[in-house]
């Protein structure tokens, strides 16, 4: 009796992994395009999210402080806040937002990107808690033109 549980078991398991995962991803641009013609920070925080962020220490944003390559800076984002979104904002191009990542349960958010930006600026993150509460971190960045760090 035992065993046909088993091989049952082992049967579902094998036809879950066949199955596709449903995956349901709000698309920003369609639902929010305002947000990506904005030309500032905070204008574009305000459009996508409709509040103001709380500054917390719960959001890390890892940037070097010279980028030697303003055509791929590496970014990292880490939080340990349950979270529903999280947001990349820059001044340095012509429009502000950069990414919204959807957030879905149980997640680790640890996300590493490179963006192009076209001059120094500052970087802002923002984490759209399960609370509903907006947190987040700013840090300035500055881009070496040419390509040399100095």
């Amino acid at each position: 009796m035992q065993r046909r549980k088993f091989l049952s078991l082992g049967a579902l398991a094998a036809v879950a992994t066949m199955v596709p995962a449903r995956l349901a991803a709000e698309d920003f641009r369609a639902t929010k395009p305002d947000v990506w013609t904005s030309k500032d920070i905070n204008d574009g925080i305000a459009k996508l999210y409709g509040k103001v962020p709380t500054p917390s220490d719960a959001v890390k944003l890892t940037i070097p402080k010279v980028a030697s390559n303003g055509g791929q800076v590496p970014v990292d984002i880490a939080t340990d806040i349950p979270a529903k979104t999280v947001a990349l904002f820059q001044d340095a191009n012509p429009e502000s937002a950069v990414i919204v990542f959807n957030v879905y349960e149980n997640s680790v958010v640890d996300y590493s990107i490179k963006i192009k930006m076209k001059k120094s600026g500052t970087m802002t993150v923002v984490v759209e808690g399960l609370d509903g509460k907006l947190y987040s971190v700013t840090k300035s960045i500055d881009v070496a033109l040419g390509g040399c760090e100095g």
